[in-house]
């Protein structure tokens, strides 16, 4: 039996609700394409995360930003990838200003800079795993990110690099959340680097020569849903969890001549979406 506020496709929960009763995740899948994770989800190839999906399927909707710093500023102000139909779309999460024409009564607004801090403000513990660059707090802008957070964590088993660097995320999921007393509520949010170049090695058969593509991209999805389920059970073992996974942008292939990101072109503000509940056990 699906709990009151169970959301449907393109339901959208009351926030209002959610914060104070919940704890929240904020998965970004940084630089999944939209096309990719709709192709896998469609042939069965994510049977963890479309388990999760409304409908069984990812939301298009347009990143924020091309690339990870501008897009995750935007997220963490409340303005996370929009629906790519036309329309004034009502956000999850918004500061208060005048003149907001997305803020809706089932918006959770805030009076602080930042979501993560509002979230801190309201009991949370805001916790960081970090992946990409901008995240390894090796100098002031790897620091920014992070710094938002009350406790944030980054090493290189977490980087571009190493081909176990989402089973070494999830396992430092696992330490946070064993570690946390059971009535604090907490905010995590977590960066997968898998997705982003260099991802050759999560595809069989590729070299270092052969390079990164499609292939490897959507192999590397593969592998992290592989793994995923261990982070959705840490995060609903202490209570309900309400989750919002997505992609913070997309990256070119050699689309129309593109490659990487960065860059003002489909394959990059064209990003999969999506927001659920995880259940505790029973």
């Amino acid at each position: 039996m699906q709990p009151a506020d169970a959301i449907g496709p393109g339901a959208q929960p009351d926030m209002n609700a959610v914060v104070g009763r919940d704890d929240l995740l904020l998965l970004t899948l940084d630089t999944l394409r939209y096309d990719v994770a709709v192709e896998l989800a469609a042939a069965g190839r994510l049977p963890n995360l479309a388990a999760h999906l409304p409908g069984g399927t990812w939301e298009e909707r347009h990143a924020p930003g091309s690339f990870t710093y501008a897009s995750h500023q935007a997220m963490f102000a409340g303005f996370l990838p929009t629906p790519a139909a036309p329309g004034r779309h009502p956000r999850l999460f918004a500061g208060r200003f005048p003149g907001s024409e997305t803020t809706a009564d089932g918006t959770f607004v805030f009076d602080a800079p930042d979501l993560v801090g509002a979230l801190a403000g309201r009991g949370y513990r805001t916790v960081c795993v970090g992946g990409v660059g901008f995240f390894n707090k090796q100098g002031a802008l790897g620091s920014v990110l992070p710094g938002l957070f009350q406790e944030s964590h980054w090493e290189p088993a977490f980087s571009v690099a190493s081909p176990t660097s989402f089973e070494a995320q999830v396992t430092r999921v696992e330490e946070v959340v064993a570690a946390l007393p059971a009535e604090r509520r907490l905010f995590l949010f977590l960066n997968v680097s898998a997705l982003h170049q260099p991802n050759w090695f999560h595809l069989p058969g590729a070299t270092r020569e052969s390079g990164d593509g499609r292939e490897s991209h959507a192999a590397a999805l593969a592998y992290v849903d592989r793994h995923v389920g261990r982070l959705f059970a840490a995060m609903s073992s202490r209570r309900r969890c309400f989750a919002v996974v997505c992609s913070d942008h997309g990256t070119a292939y050699g689309d129309d001549g593109y490659t990487g990101h960065r860059l003002g072109h489909p394959s990059v503000w064209t990003v999969p979406y999506s927001h659920f509940f995880l259940e505790p056990p029973a």
